[in-house]
């Protein structure tokens, strides 16, 4: 794309009511090993219409690639037209680049039965074997997001659980504090961040990921990152995206001394503030388990976002389509030997 046209994209990317931050300029910058493609379906004066970033990754051991697309298209869901011709675009893609599989998780309600019809009539297929754990997916599953459209900070504070309203009161009272850090404070980020995946199980990149992340959300003002602070140390932290009209909760981790004086709660409530701040219409808390029994993994995670009275979300399976057959079964069974193979070292 030249300069007029990626303008035009970051535009049309950033101001549609369906963006996502996985769809802009940034985040295939921030994915710099895959190849990236954007391909545009236009109206008849030219217009942008729908969109999709496609991230390609290179195999060269079987001389063929892989195509995905995360939570892309951006487009009317409900416009077979303009779906269509995305799709088409793509399958050209794909014979250029000598795909063997393409593959995209878009943020539609599972509920949703006409993108599925209009997916299968497009040659594209549902994954079936449906994973309820957040760790073994590409995207999450299921997530909470929080409708913040008109609404005043009182009117939310009084939609949240008595338990939540407590929890943000009683950090302020105990005097834990909010702020913000820059580029040069990710590596204390990354320190709470990895302590928290130790004691809680999940898996994280290397710091320089995250340090990427920030420098270059930020250059446009598209990330925020917070630390809650108690007796002049920093106990918790997170990392806020924000894109057009929604704000996402990234990252996030805290250290389990203090723990009881809630700082998650308050950062939870300083980012969700920040999104009205901003004029976004959904603050999004991320992925959740799709288990919700008490009982369960991960239901701790599920209870601590659930106080604060978001919708909870599941969405359309993982969609797919196969270019080559033998390709893609033989690209699987090597990637199950190289994971077995990781696990006996």
């Amino acid at each position: 794309m030249n300069d007029i046209e990626t303008k035009e994209y970051y535009d049309f990317v950033l101001n549609h009511s369906r963006t996502h931050f996985m769809q802009s300029s940034e985040w295939a910058k921030i994915k710099g090993n895959w190849k990236n493609e954007v391909i545009v379906a236009r109206d008849k004066d030219g217009k942008i219409v729908g969109s999709m970033s496609i991230l390609i990754q290179k195999i060269p051991v079987i001389n063929s690639s892989m195509l995905y697309c995360p939570r892309g298209p951006v487009c009317d869901i409900s416009n077979g037209k303009v779906f269509g011709e995305l799709m088409n675009k793509l399958k050209e893609l794909a014979k250029r680049e000598k795909a063997f599989i393409f593959r995209m998780d878009p943020a539609v309600p599972n509920s949703d039965e006409n993108f599925r019809k209009m997916a299968e009539n497009n040659g594209i297929s549902l994954k079936s074997n449906i994973n309820h754990d957040i760790n073994k997916v590409i995207q999450p599953k299921y997530e909470m997001e929080l409708s913040i459209k008109d609404k005043t900070e009182d009117e939310l504070l009084a939609s949240f659980s008595q338990k939540t309203r407590y929890n943000i009161r009683l950090a302020a009272k105990k005097g834990v504090t909010i702020e913000e850090g820059t580029i040069d404070d990710i590596d204390e980020f990354f320190s709470i961040l990895t302590e928290t995946s130790q004691r809680d199980q999940f898996t994280i990149r290397n710091v320089s990921y995250y340090k990427k992340v920030y420098d270059i959300m930020k250059e446009r003002d598209h990330v925020k990152l917070y630390f809650a602070k108690y007796n002049d140390k920093r106990i918790a932290t997170t990392l806020e995206v924000i894109y057009g009209n929604k704000a996402w909760y990234l990252y996030g981790g805290s250290l389990r001394e203090h723990s009881n004086v809630m700082p998650n709660y308050l950062l939870q409530w300083t980012m969700i503030k920040e999104a009205m701040k901003r004029g976004c219409e959904y603050y999004n808390f991320g992925g959740v388990s799709g288990y919700i029994d008490e009982h369960a993994s991960g239901y701790g995670v599920f209870r601590f976002k659930k106080g604060f009275n978001p919708e909870f979300i599941e969405y359309v399976d993982e969609l797919y389509i196969i270019f080559k057959p033998l390709t893609n079964t033989l690209f699987n069974i090597a990637n199950k030997l190289r994971r077995l193979l990781r696990r006996k070292k």
